[in-house]
């Protein structure tokens, strides 16, 4: 076989893997999505996209130093992109101008430092999720809203839009549709374990509950 007609077919065969491994990071089996896209990155090592889902799927299984090696990778293959100043950003050994605005604003709020954490890593994963969207940020002080907003409504901290909106110097309907994007970027739920900072989550308990109710089913239908 020549080298030319190997070489395609490692591409098609790279790109079936790649679809199966974007309908399992759809539906949330990151396991799968990371394996898979690891094998069509060793069949397709030149496919810069294919470096980029891999450091989705890792970031969103928690692995970022793998995630960042990955976008290492992608910037290597794809230097030109829109993608790629966004991208850059995430090897800065400083804070970005997002971060220095939520920093300074949630410890004036007296915010405790685990949460401005938390809010920092909501941002780091959302540039990586985005992939090769391109974000265009006009006015830091927008996203370090949504973010602070987002992080005190995942902790059940009683705040209010407006509150928030005023005190970054944003309009409500702003903030309402950045927290929207990184809601629906992350899918993020209450209480979510990647960014809830209380010493007992509630879902604890939800997860708890579940556990029973599944044994006294099990109890209630054996024989005896």
């Amino acid at each position: 076989m020549s080298p030319t007609r190997s070489r395609g077919g490692n591409r098609r065969q790279a790109k079936t893997v790649f679809d199966e491994a974007m309908a399992a990071y759809k539906r949330w089996d990151v396991e799968s999505a990371v394996e898979k896209l690891q094998d069509a990155v060793r069949l397709a090592p030149q496919n810069a996209s294919y470096h980029m889902s891999l450091a989705q799927a890792l970031a969103r299984a928690g692995d970022f130093d793998q995630a960042l090696r990955s976008l290492a990778n992608y910037l290597r293959l794809a230097p030109d992109t829109a993608a790629v100043s966004r991208v850059e950003q995430l090897f800065a050994s400083g804070m970005d101008p997002v971060e220095e605005v939520l920093t300074q604003k949630m410890k004036a709020a007296q915010i405790q430092l685990d949460m401005i954490g938390a809010a920092i890593q909501m941002w780091m994963e959302f540039r990586i999720a985005l992939g090769e969207e391109t974000l265009h940020i006009p006015k830091p002080e927008t996203w370090a809203a949504a973010l602070d907003y987002t992080v005190r409504k995942v902790n059940l901290h009683d705040t209010t839009l407006s509150k928030i909106a005023e005190s970054y110097g944003t309009t409500e309907e702003t903030v309402r549709k950045h927290h929207q994007r990184l809601v629906d970027m992350l899918d993020i739920m209450p209480c979510d374990y990647r960014y809830f900072t209380g010493e007992e989550n509630p879902l604890d308990k939800l997860v708890e509950a579940a556990e029973l109710l599944e044994r006294l089913e099990r109890q209630f239908h054996s024989e005896t």
